[in-house]
Protein backbone atom coordinates (compact mmCIF):
# COMPACT_ATOMS: atom_id res chain seq x y z
CA UNK A 1 0.00 0.00 0.00
CA UNK A 2 1.20 3.56 -1.04
CA UNK A 3 2.55 5.22 2.17
CA UNK A 4 0.22 8.40 1.24
CA UNK A 5 -2.94 5.96 1.57
CA UNK A 6 -1.89 4.48 4.70
CA UNK A 7 -1.03 8.44 6.03
CA UNK A 8 -4.48 9.21 4.98
CA UNK A 9 -6.62 6.52 6.39
CA UNK A 10 -4.51 7.15 10.15
CA UNK A 11 -4.91 10.97 9.90
CA UNK A 12 -8.57 10.89 8.52
CA UNK A 13 -9.21 7.91 11.47
CA UNK A 14 -8.39 10.27 14.27
CA UNK A 15 -10.40 13.20 13.19
CA UNK A 16 -13.60 10.84 12.79
CA UNK A 17 -12.57 9.66 16.10
CA UNK A 18 -12.02 13.27 17.81
CA UNK A 19 -15.73 13.96 15.97
CA UNK A 20 -16.95 10.73 18.02
CA UNK A 21 -15.86 11.23 21.56
CA UNK A 22 -16.65 15.11 21.38
CA UNK A 23 -20.05 13.89 20.52
CA UNK A 24 -20.09 11.31 23.28
CA UNK A 25 -18.72 13.43 25.56
CA UNK A 26 -21.71 15.93 24.91
CA UNK A 27 -24.27 13.24 25.37
CA UNK A 28 -23.28 12.17 28.72
CA UNK A 29 -23.16 16.13 29.59
CA UNK A 30 -26.82 15.91 28.08
CA UNK A 31 -26.06 18.55 25.69
CA UNK A 32 -25.66 21.24 28.32
CA UNK A 33 -22.22 22.08 27.98
CA UNK A 34 -20.38 22.77 24.27
CA UNK A 35 -16.45 22.04 23.44
CA UNK A 36 -14.41 24.86 22.34
CA UNK A 37 -11.88 24.02 19.85
CA UNK A 38 -9.07 25.88 19.01
CA UNK A 39 -6.88 25.20 15.48
CA UNK A 40 -3.45 26.05 15.00
CA UNK A 41 -0.39 25.32 12.64
CA UNK A 42 2.87 23.75 13.45
CA UNK A 43 4.37 26.77 11.47
CA UNK A 44 3.17 29.91 10.78
CA UNK A 45 5.60 30.78 7.67
CA UNK A 46 5.43 28.07 5.58
CA UNK A 47 2.98 25.07 5.61
CA UNK A 48 3.95 22.67 8.26
CA UNK A 49 0.52 20.65 9.52
CA UNK A 50 -1.38 21.55 12.63
CA UNK A 51 -4.03 20.54 14.39
CA UNK A 52 -7.24 21.25 16.21
CA UNK A 53 -7.85 20.94 20.38
CA UNK A 54 -11.19 20.81 21.94
CA UNK A 55 -11.54 21.71 25.35
CA UNK A 56 -14.71 21.45 27.43
CA UNK A 57 -14.63 22.47 31.40
CA UNK A 58 -16.90 22.88 34.07
CA UNK A 59 -19.44 20.34 33.09
CA UNK A 60 -21.65 18.47 35.42
CA UNK A 61 -20.12 15.15 34.56
CA UNK A 62 -16.66 16.13 33.57
CA UNK A 63 -14.39 18.79 35.05
CA UNK A 64 -12.84 18.89 31.80
CA UNK A 65 -11.76 17.02 29.22
CA UNK A 66 -9.50 17.43 25.95
CA UNK A 67 -9.57 15.93 22.88
CA UNK A 68 -6.65 16.95 21.01
CA UNK A 69 -6.21 16.00 17.03
CA UNK A 70 -2.70 16.88 15.64
CA UNK A 71 -0.97 16.07 11.75
CA UNK A 72 2.31 17.52 11.67
CA UNK A 73 5.20 17.55 9.41
CA UNK A 74 8.91 18.50 9.08
CA UNK A 75 12.16 18.24 10.57
CA UNK A 76 13.44 17.12 13.65
CA UNK A 77 16.17 19.29 15.55
CA UNK A 78 19.29 18.02 15.57
CA UNK A 79 19.40 16.83 19.28
CA UNK A 80 16.11 14.76 18.87
CA UNK A 81 16.88 13.12 15.44
CA UNK A 82 18.64 10.18 17.86
CA UNK A 83 16.14 9.40 19.84
CA UNK A 84 13.70 8.73 17.05
CA UNK A 85 13.63 5.18 15.16
CA UNK A 86 14.71 6.22 11.19
CA UNK A 87 15.44 10.14 12.02
CA UNK A 88 19.10 9.60 11.63
CA UNK A 89 19.25 8.71 8.38
CA UNK A 90 16.74 11.66 7.43
CA UNK A 91 15.26 14.20 9.73
CA UNK A 92 11.92 14.66 7.91
CA UNK A 93 9.10 13.40 9.32
CA UNK A 94 5.45 12.90 9.28
CA UNK A 95 2.97 12.50 12.27
CA UNK A 96 -0.88 12.62 13.22
CA UNK A 97 -2.69 11.42 15.96
CA UNK A 98 -5.35 11.76 18.75
CA UNK A 99 -4.99 12.26 23.18
CA UNK A 100 -7.62 12.11 24.96
CA UNK A 101 -7.84 13.39 28.83
CA UNK A 102 -10.55 13.53 31.01
CA UNK A 103 -10.50 14.60 34.63
CA UNK A 104 -13.79 13.94 36.22
CA UNK A 105 -16.17 16.11 38.60
CA UNK A 106 -16.73 13.16 40.73
CA UNK A 107 -13.92 12.14 42.46
CA UNK A 108 -15.48 8.70 42.75
CA UNK A 109 -14.89 8.41 38.90
CA UNK A 110 -11.49 7.72 37.55
CA UNK A 111 -9.45 10.33 34.95
CA UNK A 112 -9.02 8.23 32.14
CA UNK A 113 -6.36 8.85 29.36
CA UNK A 114 -6.12 7.68 25.25
CA UNK A 115 -3.83 8.00 22.65
CA UNK A 116 -3.04 6.64 19.05
CA UNK A 117 -0.45 8.20 16.77
CA UNK A 118 1.37 6.86 13.61
CA UNK A 119 4.32 8.06 12.82
CA UNK A 120 6.72 8.49 9.64
CA UNK A 121 10.50 9.19 9.39
CA UNK A 122 12.81 6.71 7.20
CA UNK A 123 10.56 3.89 9.18
CA UNK A 124 6.85 4.05 10.05
CA UNK A 125 4.77 2.69 13.08
CA UNK A 126 1.86 3.29 15.23
CA UNK A 127 2.01 3.91 19.10
CA UNK A 128 -0.64 4.54 21.93
CA UNK A 129 -2.67 3.16 24.72
CA UNK A 130 -4.88 3.97 27.11
CA UNK A 131 -5.13 4.23 31.20
CA UNK A 132 -6.95 4.67 34.29
CA UNK A 133 -6.08 6.79 37.24
CA UNK A 134 -8.54 6.73 39.94
CA UNK A 135 -8.03 8.63 43.49
CA UNK A 136 -9.14 5.72 45.05
CA UNK A 137 -9.07 2.34 44.07
CA UNK A 138 -11.91 0.28 42.92
CA UNK A 139 -10.60 -3.48 42.66
CA UNK A 140 -13.92 -4.24 40.55
CA UNK A 141 -13.46 -1.46 38.54
CA UNK A 142 -9.89 -2.55 37.83
CA UNK A 143 -10.87 -6.24 37.20
CA UNK A 144 -13.85 -5.42 34.80
CA UNK A 145 -11.19 -2.69 32.98
CA UNK A 146 -8.71 -5.02 32.67
CA UNK A 147 -11.23 -8.10 31.58
CA UNK A 148 -12.20 -5.70 28.51
CA UNK A 149 -8.41 -5.04 27.43
CA UNK A 150 -7.68 -8.85 27.59
CA UNK A 151 -10.49 -9.83 25.00
CA UNK A 152 -9.54 -6.49 23.40
CA UNK A 153 -6.31 -7.64 22.79
CA UNK A 154 -6.70 -11.28 22.26
CA UNK A 155 -9.06 -10.34 19.25
CA UNK A 156 -5.52 -9.35 17.65
CA UNK A 157 -3.11 -11.59 19.10
CA UNK A 158 -2.83 -13.81 22.29
CA UNK A 159 0.24 -11.78 22.91
CA UNK A 160 -1.02 -8.53 23.19
CA UNK A 161 -2.56 -8.39 26.53
CA UNK A 162 0.29 -9.27 28.75
CA UNK A 163 3.17 -7.74 26.68
CA UNK A 164 1.34 -4.07 26.43
CA UNK A 165 0.00 -4.57 29.94
CA UNK A 166 3.68 -5.07 31.30
CA UNK A 167 4.47 -1.79 29.00
CA UNK A 168 1.96 0.47 30.67
CA UNK A 169 2.99 -0.73 34.19
CA UNK A 170 6.83 0.13 33.41
CA UNK A 171 5.83 3.51 31.36
CA UNK A 172 2.97 5.02 34.32
CA UNK A 173 5.38 5.05 36.68
CA UNK A 174 6.45 7.62 38.98
CA UNK A 175 9.83 7.25 39.80
CA UNK A 176 10.64 9.65 42.26
CA UNK A 177 7.69 8.58 44.38
CA UNK A 178 8.68 5.06 43.88
CA UNK A 179 4.44 4.47 42.96
CA UNK A 180 2.20 3.86 40.03
CA UNK A 181 0.22 6.18 38.06
CA UNK A 182 -2.61 4.81 38.26
CA UNK A 183 -4.10 0.81 37.74
CA UNK A 184 -2.48 0.62 34.46
CA UNK A 185 -3.92 -0.43 31.40
CA UNK A 186 -2.01 -1.24 28.08
CA UNK A 187 0.84 0.97 26.04
CA UNK A 188 2.70 -0.20 23.03
CA UNK A 189 5.11 2.07 20.56
CA UNK A 190 6.91 1.17 17.36
CA UNK A 191 4.30 -1.08 16.34
CA UNK A 192 5.62 -1.73 12.28
CA UNK A 193 4.50 -5.46 11.56
CA UNK A 194 2.15 -4.91 9.01
CA UNK A 195 0.38 -2.27 8.25
CA UNK A 196 -3.67 -3.77 7.33
CA UNK A 197 -3.30 -5.58 11.30
CA UNK A 198 -1.45 -3.11 12.87
CA UNK A 199 -4.37 -0.23 11.78
CA UNK A 200 -7.06 -2.89 12.42
CA UNK A 201 -5.69 -3.11 16.09
CA UNK A 202 -5.46 0.95 16.47
CA UNK A 203 -8.86 1.29 15.54
CA UNK A 204 -9.95 -1.40 18.19
CA UNK A 205 -8.11 0.64 20.53
CA UNK A 206 -10.35 3.86 19.88
CA UNK A 207 -13.52 1.95 19.94
CA UNK A 208 -12.81 -0.10 23.32
CA UNK A 209 -11.88 3.13 25.25
CA UNK A 210 -14.93 4.76 24.35
CA UNK A 211 -16.86 1.67 25.43
CA UNK A 212 -14.80 1.60 28.24
CA UNK A 213 -15.14 5.40 29.43
CA UNK A 214 -19.06 5.15 29.18
CA UNK A 215 -19.34 2.51 30.89
CA UNK A 216 -17.35 3.63 33.64
CA UNK A 217 -18.87 6.82 33.69
CA UNK A 218 -22.44 5.87 33.86
CA UNK A 219 -21.84 3.25 36.26
CA UNK A 220 -21.11 6.00 38.94
CA UNK A 221 -22.21 8.72 37.70
CA UNK A 222 -24.93 9.05 40.63
CA UNK A 223 -22.81 7.90 43.51
CA UNK A 224 -22.56 10.16 46.55
CA UNK A 225 -19.20 11.62 47.35
CA UNK A 226 -17.76 13.93 50.08
CA UNK A 227 -15.27 17.04 50.59
CA UNK A 228 -12.31 14.17 51.81
CA UNK A 229 -13.18 12.05 48.45
CA UNK A 230 -12.41 15.77 46.47
CA UNK A 231 -9.06 16.43 48.45
CA UNK A 232 -8.13 12.75 47.62
CA UNK A 233 -8.93 13.19 44.09
CA UNK A 234 -6.81 16.58 43.98
CA UNK A 235 -3.68 15.28 46.20
CA UNK A 236 -4.04 12.48 42.95
CA UNK A 237 -3.68 15.05 39.96
CA UNK A 238 -0.74 16.33 41.51
CA UNK A 239 0.83 13.21 40.83
CA UNK A 240 -0.73 13.26 37.47
CA UNK A 241 0.85 16.37 36.42
CA UNK A 242 3.94 15.35 38.30
CA UNK A 243 4.22 12.35 35.79
CA UNK A 244 2.68 14.21 32.52
CA UNK A 245 5.40 16.86 32.65
CA UNK A 246 8.29 14.88 33.83
CA UNK A 247 8.49 11.38 32.39
CA UNK A 248 5.67 11.73 29.40
CA UNK A 249 7.11 11.19 25.86
CA UNK A 250 3.91 12.73 24.50
CA UNK A 251 4.63 15.92 25.89
CA UNK A 252 8.21 15.93 25.92
CA UNK A 253 7.77 14.90 21.81
CA UNK A 254 5.49 17.81 21.04
CA UNK A 255 7.22 20.74 22.79
CA UNK A 256 10.61 19.55 21.01
CA UNK A 257 8.72 19.64 17.68
CA UNK A 258 7.05 22.79 17.58
CA UNK A 259 3.61 21.32 18.78
CA UNK A 260 0.90 23.62 20.08
CA UNK A 261 1.91 24.07 23.53
CA UNK A 262 -2.01 24.56 25.32
CA UNK A 263 -2.89 21.54 23.24
CA UNK A 264 0.20 19.33 24.66
CA UNK A 265 -0.78 20.55 28.13
CA UNK A 266 -4.29 20.19 28.09
CA UNK A 267 -3.90 16.73 29.81
CA UNK A 268 -2.92 18.47 32.95
CA UNK A 269 -5.97 19.01 35.59
CA UNK A 270 -7.76 21.71 36.30
CA UNK A 271 -7.52 21.71 39.75
CA UNK A 272 -4.59 19.97 41.90
CA UNK A 273 -2.65 20.03 45.20
CA UNK A 274 0.51 18.72 46.98
CA UNK A 275 0.57 18.35 50.78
Amino acid sequence: MDLEIKKDLASNWFKTLQDAFCDNVCKLERNKYQFKSKTWRRNLKKDEGGGEYRILQNGKVFEKVGVNFSKVYGKFPKQFQKKIPGAQKDPRFWASGISVVMHMKNPLIPAMHFNTRYICTTQNWFGGGMDVTPSKIDKTEKKEFHKILKNMCNRHDKNYYKKYKKWCDEYFYLFHRKEPRGIGGIFFDYKKDNFEKDFKFVRDVGTTFQLIFNKIIKKKIKKKWTNKDKEQQYIKRGRYAEFNLLYDRGTKFGLQTGGNVEGILMSLPPLAKWK
